[in-house]
């Protein structure tokens, strides 16, 4: 290997020149990774107890042990009531006492009293307003404005059905016999329908008005009952209970 070698300086002995060559490179290298930097670029050193907190791990394991103690205690002691059925009675006999008991259930009855006698005023009151009487007029106003109209009602759909010859869409003055009386037919046809809706609807109306009839009656003789029932528990109410006035003499007392 030596013979290969060329020196950069010239020698007389190519295997020595390597041989020095090769330990100077090598103590140059070692200088180069030895070599003390002079800026020192190394973490700052760390302190065991800021990163461990040993303080805190004996909190946490003292928590734990003590909710452990807690929950192997209450593990005992219910197994203890599963196993014995307990020795402690759960009935209670006692009565809330109050002084003014008897005042306060004399003061709910007057109200709920009252606010019955309101409610069967509301319900007995008759409405001021009839719509029975409004669908009548009704019915009766558009009876007049079909007649003071120049088109009746539906004049369109009644076009439309009937043909018309030309583009302009008028008359022809030339009307056979034939047309006349099919029209005279279709309206004679139309009349009738027209008066088989009316009289439906006049059924219709009068159905709907006993039925109103009826249920205002049933209405009326349910409140009647009401009325009786309320002013029958009323009677036994103001028979038991007792007067207001001497209960008033006492707390004043």
């Amino acid at each position: 290997m030596h013979r290969s070698y060329y020196p950069i300086l010239p020698s007389q002995n190519k295997f020595l020149q390597k041989r020095w060559d090769d330990k100077y490179y090598s103590e140059h290298v070692k200088k180069v990774r030895d070599a003390a930097p002079v800026v020192d670029t190394r973490p700052p050193a760390t302190f065991l107890h800021l990163h461990l907190r040993l303080k805190k791990l004996q909190l946490e394991e003292e928590r734990l042990s003590t909710i452990e103690r807690d929950n192997r205690l209450l593990l005992e002691k219910m197994s203890y009531i599963m196993r014995t059925r307990g020795r402690v009675d759960n009935r209670n006999n006692y009565m809330n006492k109050s002084l003014n008991l008897e005042k306060r259930k004399r003061e709910l009855l007057r109200v709920t009293k009252e606010n019955q006698l309101i409610l069967y005023r509301i319900n007995m009151r008759k409405p001021e307003y009839n719509h029975q009487k409004w669908q009548l007029e009704w019915e009766k106003n558009q009876k007049f404005m079909d007649n003071i109209s120049a088109y009746p009602v539906d004049w369109w759909i009644k076009e439309k059905k009937t043909p018309r010859s030309g583009k302009s869409g008028r008359k022809s003055a030339h009307e056979t016999q034939e047309d006349k009386t099919k029209k005279e037919t279709k309206q004679k046809d139309e009349n009738a329908e027209k008066e088989v809706e009316e009289q439906k609807t006049n059924i219709k109306t009068e159905q709907e008005t006993e039925k109103d009839t009826r249920q205002k009656d049933e209405k009326k003789k349910k409140k009647k009952k009401e009325a009786s029932k309320i002013k029958d528990e009323v009677k036994v109410k103001e028979q038991l209970q007792v007067p207001v006035e001497d209960d008033a003499r006492v707390d004043e007392k």
